[in-house]
């Protein structure tokens, strides 16, 4: 089977707060969503009706089943979700401040299923079929994750396919050091055609600077078009040739801990759907928009025509 997009990397169980504006000390209740960045994209690439599939790993425990439940009804492929016969499926909790924080509490020790991905278990046929293929910085941070997901990469290389967009997807609390963080990002980029990233994945990848700066760096490794999510200034996407900018879209924000996945399946269903980079990213910064106003990550991912509606609505 060819696939329009499969992604590889994160996944969780996200168990985010009803009571917002409190801290998890006094958090009373939580409602259950399947999470993950890797995830979330294949969810939001399937809900605009591309044919989808994430590789990755849960635990053999009882959140493993959640997972695959929660990926059929999505109608994501569970072809390639393994299972570890002995790490716990993640479990992620957070705390609701709108409009800007969002603390995160990862529960992945010793480890993450989804960081015990081998080489030798990946469909390369599928993975090189595929019109995109979508990587996270996260799949880097330890081994075997990081030959898989560079070995994933290097299938791409030369190939036919539409995109290999890498997500820098940087959480500092899965690394060691900036430097060494900064290092395997750039070892991914230079194997991507596409690559997406806010202001602070950026600077940890290449370098701090404006960002055309950091765009122009990440460019200089062989990467075709450089996408920069500046967040209230609205984000840019650079070739060699031109740039083009997107303002932001106003929505009151409820959780933010969503949108950039959101974005990152918008611009997949852009790419799939042979759009200009104009318009990908307008439609793509209100995606991310709306699901910033909703509570759940994989849950809230639009379609079409709900985020045409956003356009839509005067708010921008």
């Amino acid at each position: 089977m060819s696939y329009d997009v499969v992604t590889m990397g994160r996944v969780g169980v996200d168990l985010y707060p009803n009571q917002l504006g409190v801290p998890l000390a006094d958090v009373e209740t939580f409602s259950k969503f399947l999470g993950g960045t890797a995830t979330n994209v294949a969810v939001a690439c399937a809900r605009y009706g591309h044919n989808a599939a994430v590789i990755t790993k849960v635990g053999d425990d009882g959140f493993g089943p959640f997972v695959r439940k929660a990926l059929i009804r999505f109608g994501v492929d569970t072809r390639f979700v393994g299972t570890d016969p002995e790490l716990r499926t993640p479990v992620v909790f957070c705390e609701i401040h709108p409009p800007d924080h969002f603390p995160i509490l990862f529960y992945r020790q010793p480890k993450a299923p989804d960081l015990n991905l081998r080489h030798d278990e990946l469909d390369l046929d599928a993975i090189t079929a595929a019109r995109i293929l979508w990587t996270t910085g996260t799949g880097l941070c330890a081994e075997p994750s990081r030959t898989a997901t560079l070995g994933a990469l290097d299938a791409r290389v030369g190939g036919e396919g539409l995109a290999t967009i890498h997500d820098l997807d940087y959480r500092a609390v899965f690394w060691d050091t900036t430097e060494e963080a900064g290092r395997w990002q750039r070892e991914a980029l230079a194997r991507a055609t596409i690559t997406v990233g806010n202001l602070e994945e950026c600077a940890v990848a290449v370098g701090e600077g404006s960002p055309e700066t950091m765009a122009a760096r990440i460019l200089d490794l062989g990467v075709e078009v450089a996408i920069v999510k500046q967040g209230p200034k609205g984000v840019s996407a650079h070739t060699a040739a031109a740039t083009f900018a997107a303002a932001p879209v106003s929505v009151e924000v409820v959780n933010g801990l969503g949108a950039g996945d959101a974005f990152g399946g918008a611009v997949c269903h852009g790419l799939l759907s042979g759009w200009d980079w104009p318009d990908t990213i307008a439609f793509a910064n209100a995606a991310g928009a709306y699901v910033a106003g909703q509570l759940a990550c994989a849950d809230a991912m639009p379609d079409e025509a709900t985020v045409r509606s956003l356009m839509g609505s005067g708010r921008g």
